[in-house]
């Protein structure tokens, strides 16, 4: 349900949107061609999304990303090399995301 909420909210604003259910074929697209922003759930099985953030970081170490979570905060990654540029609790507001894509993507909010 959030990966069609993640797409019903991004689209209209004009983005183009991929969503995984499954982090390992996530990351085997990214390989093939890395999207803008990463947007990635810390709570995922089989992987979290700090293992998504440090793998994305470690084939194209510029990606810009968003950890999304209503299980951790931020301090989950103080003391990782690799972090994810946003965070963002959930629930969040809608406005809010949409603010911190538009930012990332140096587009005027």
């Amino acid at each position: 349900m959030l990966l069609e909420l993640a797409s019903a909210i991004l689209q209209p604003e004009g983005f183009e949107v991929r969503t995984f259910r499954d982090p390992r074929t996530a990351l085997q697209e990214f390989k093939k061609s890395p999207p803008n922003i990463v947007v990635t759930d810390y709570a995922m099985g089989p992987m979290n999304g700090m293992e998504v953030v440090r793998e994305c970081r470690n084939i194209h170490p510029e990606q810009k990303i968003i950890l999304l979570s209503g299980t951790v905060d931020e301090s989950i990654y103080f003391n990782e090399p690799e972090r994810p540029d946003c965070f963002l609790a959930k629930p969040y507001q809608i406005q809010k995301f949409i603010e911190m894509i538009k930012n990332l993507a140096g587009i005027p909010a």
